[in-house]
């Protein structure tokens, strides 16, 4: 069978940014509060003319260019967004148009939180069944567009951005060399689906953060070391770990109980705020980008979040 790697990664977030004292203007709430209940100290926030389809592209266009491929050698488009408003064109579908591919299969995947482990997932499998050799997974969403601008205890922690990442064949003619894309664990709590929802008319994010919170911190530690050693990777031998950024308070104790500790371990949150499906795509391209993780070093991607849905995978660095 034909394993798949990752070869580039690239990111992208609006312009605008937005602080802990602008949402203070905003809403009854603080830097003081904000920090010491999340961790976050600024998030990026797009524009009416900046769509979920355009940071996708923007992100896609980086990692193409990172990889050295122009954009008709892909024939596979997957985009993990839970904030598309139209139904169709999918976002996948115009971001493959705004890059001017040829011809690639597109398809969108909703699974929040933990969309970007779901399709890096998903374009494995297809790589692995020769159903597309050269693959686009992106993650993107406007969380601001969903955000309800009155609840202190949600707005503060959305931001808005995009993440993606080139993955293509890897024949590894050595049988004992690690798996570019290790195999994915995946899974749900569907009694709990609710605990992370976007309802209504228009849409609006809203969640139950004490039962989130608790689900994170005890039930994944060990899903995730599950993941590991379906990689044939023990936690300690990890260099990073990329788990979704939801919230610091909920990274740090994850990641302390996975038992990485030679680890870097990922906190664009403080910088990006809860970005979705786009944070584990952009927080990875950053640690890759500053020169944090090696090449080929091993990193844990660990998403969770709405429905509530997991996904996890070992890769090996671009």
């Amino acid at each position: 069978m034909t394993g798949s790697r990752v070869v580039a990664l690239g990111h992208y977030q609006p312009a605008k940014v937005l602080t802990n004292d602008d949402l203070a203007a905003m809403v009854d709430t603080s830097d003081e509060w904000i920090t010491s209940r999340v961790g976050i100290k600024t998030r990026h926030v797009g524009g009416p003319g900046e769509p979920v389809d355009e940071m996708a592209a923007h992100a896609a266009a980086k990692a193409l260019a990172t990889a050295g491929l122009d954009p008709a050698a892909i024939d596979l488009v997957l985009v993990a967004t839970s904030t598309a408003i139209d139904r169709s064109p999918s976002m996948s579908a115009r971001v493959a148009a705004r890059l001017g591919m040829a011809s690639p299969a597109v398809m969108d995947i909703n699974v929040v939180c933990s969309g970007f482990t779901h399709a890096l997932a998903t374009a494995d499998h297809a790589i692995r069944a020769g159903a597309a050799t050269r693959a686009l997974v992106i993650g993107a969403d406007k969380m601001a567009d969903i955000a309800d601008w009155t609840d202190r205890s949600t707005c503060v922690l959305l931001g808005d951005g995009a993440g993606a990442a080139v993955v293509v064949a890897d024949p590894r003619g050595d049988a004992d060399a690690a798996p570019g894309i290790g195999p994915v664990l995946w899974g749900s709590v569907p009694e709990m689906g609710r605990a992370v929802r976007i309802e209504g008319t228009p849409p609006r994010f809203a969640q139950e953060g004490q039962s989130v919170y608790r689900w994170a911190t005890t039930q994944l530690p060990p899903i995730a070391r599950k993941v590991c050693e379906k990689a044939g990777v023990a936690p300690e031998d990890l260099a990073a770990v990329v788990l979704h950024q939801a919230n610091l308070r909920i990274i740090e104790p994850v990641a302390r109980k996975i038992g990485a500790v030679n680890a870097v371990i990922a906190r664009d949150v403080v910088d990006s705020g809860n970005t979705s499906a786009a944070s584990i795509p952009m927080a990875l391209s950053k640690l890759v980008e500053r020169g944090e993780v090696d090449s080929g070093a091993p990193a844990l991607l660990f998403g969770f979040g709405g429905n509530l849905s997991y996904a996890g995978q070992v890769i090996r660095c671009p």
